[in-house]
């Protein structure tokens, strides 16, 4: 892993040399505001460090590959060039990476103080008999040994992982890495900082709206989900950005004639946009209307809430999606964050099945755990994109930001990513 700083007057410099010297898969670890200390700060004004890290292993040769295709590695940066994300302003996000862990580290202290490492060994019920046959030793010199201090640190990160929902066998890869990259006894802030990068790197980019459309004609902007994940109001969310943001021309189609006031509900969305609703009740019915919604930027399709369960109706989303052709549509999968994993990753595997997709987890507000983003990214290969806080349009949406999710999967105290 190649990992490096910048210093520019702004922002936007710095992470633009990050992009000349490292290329595009470049990803921004860390951004900070680097102010001059005594009189010179009278003087001298502040400049912006970015931290960036490109994954020396990763094979870029790979062409085919589309944002969400399934087939992409789940630890490595997509093929696709994506910008890089940008980092909000919030002056915790601006603290170094030492700062914002510095809770699980004195956790770490702690327990290690304590004896925590020769504690809580885990026993399995399936584990074979102990063999009777004599057990040949190996003697490994002291230099080449791991001190306990070191083994236990890691053991603590690994917990804390799993303790956030993230899969053991996912924790286990992130630590493995960890082994193999760093030296023998790494110092506890080489550890801490190295897995933290790890966890960025595993998320990989997001993948949002296509704010900057490569050509002219309508992008179709669908939304994939079950019932009550609460696609409709994600719609007005990402609608309310591109409208009043953007000044984007969009049009809003709803092809949920099932739920009560499902349309009702859009409309009402649209009036206050003041932006066209269309209502179709055949899912062959958009290819009628494709051309006619030519003189748009986006079309923003809510779909019908279906049961990943049920063949036939997973089947008339996969009509609907169809009657656009891939170049003019962009999918995103809608889960509820609050949902059980072993169901959202049925869920996901079920729609990966009808087409690429990236991934939008709501009600981020009601639970305490970010595991389940890192193991669906991984685990599907589909890219992240958003995440919603709230009920509040626009207000309670965000992309997907890497560098949150990492430092709430170790420490546990950010809310959203």
């Amino acid at each position: 892993m190649i990992i490096k700083k910048f210093l520019a007057n702004t922002e936007k410099e710095a992470i633009e040399m990050a992009k000349q010297e490292l290329g595009s898969n470049a990803v921004v670890m860390n951004i900070k505001k680097v102010r001059p200390r005594g009189l010179a700060k009278l003087f001298v004004r502040s400049k912006v460090e970015v931290t960036a890290a490109l994954e020396e292993e990763v094979s870029y040769a790979e062409t085919g590959k589309t944002a969400g295709s399934a087939k992409e590695s789940a630890d490595t940066i997509p093929a696709v060039q994506f910008p890089m994300p940008p980092m909000p302003d919030k002056e915790e996000d601006e603290q170094s990476i030492q700062d914002k862990l510095k809770k699980l580290e004195m956790l770490l202290e702690q327990q290690m103080n304590t004896g925590y490492g020769n504690r809580d060994i885990p026993v399995y019920p399936d584990a074979p008999e102990p063999s009777e046959e004599p057990v040949k030793t190996v003697n490994v010199p002291p230099e080449e040994q791991e001190d306990e201090r070191t083994v236990t640190c890691k053991e603590l990160i690994r917990k804390q992982l799993i303790q956030n929902e993230v899969e053991e066998e996912i924790a286990g890869q992130v630590m493995d890495e960890i082994n193999r990259s760093l030296p023998l006894n790494a110092s506890l802030d080489q550890i801490l900082a190295s897995v933290y990068q790890k966890l960025i790197l595993m998320m990989g980019q997001t993948y949002p709206v296509e704010e900057v459309k490569k050509d002219a004609r309508t992008k179709f902007i669908f939304f994939l989900g079950s019932t009550g994940v609460g696609k409709t109001t994600t719609i007005a969310k990402i609608a309310s950005r591109l409208k009043l943001g953007k000044e984007a021309d969009i049009a809003l189609i709803t092809a949920d004639t099932y739920r009560i006031a499902a349309v009702e509900q859009l409309k009402t969305y649209a009036n206050i946009l003041s932006v066209p609703l269309k209502v179709i009740y055949n899912p062959t019915e958009l290819a009628e209307i494709v051309e006619d919604m030519q003189e748009y930027e986006y079309c923003l399709v809510d779909t019908a809430g279906r049961s990943h369960k049920n063949k036939e109706q997973i089947e008339d989303i996969r009509t609907l999606i169809e009657q656009v052709p891939i170049g003019d549509r962009q999918v995103f999968l809608v889960l509820n964050a609050g949902t059980k994993y072993s169901d959202l990753l049925e869920i996901a595997e079920v729609y990966a099945g009808l087409t690429d997709y990236s991934v939008i987890f709501t009600k981020l507000d009601e639970t305490s755990s970010a595991g389940a983003m890192l193991n669906i990214h991984v685990k599907t290969k589909c890219p992240l994109s958003y995440v919603t806080t709230g009920q509040n349009v626009p207000d309670d949406i965000s992309e997907v930001n890497p560098q949150k999710v990492a430092k709430q999967l170790l420490g546990g105290n950010a809310k959203n990513g």
